[in-house]
């Protein structure tokens, strides 16, 4: 399918992005598009790996931006021994 693509095709592809988004925005896409691979990674790996069935689930929440974060549940620090209550 990629094959018969050269260097002449890509920077025809590269002017047309750059006509359609403008070059202000293409700091932002290439973000939104490493953080989406990013994830989408993690959401791979994780799919491979058998979850522990002893483990606490994981809470997903998003940003402001949109952006799904997933944290793991913390465990308590144990009390400091040199402190005094």
């Amino acid at each position: 399918m990629l094959q018969n693509l050269t260097g002449w095709h890509f920077l025809i592809i590269l002017v047309v992005v750059l006509l359609l988004f403008g070059a202000p925005k293409l700091p932002g896409l290439a973000r939104s598009l490493g953080q989406s691979m990013k994830i989408f990674k993690s959401e791979i790996k994780s799919d491979t790996v058998d979850p522990d069935p002893n483990a606490a689930p994981r809470s997903t929440s998003t940003t402001g931006d949109g952006v799904a974060k997933t944290s793991l549940p913390t465990e308590p620090r144990p009390a400091d021994p040199t402190s005094k209550p």
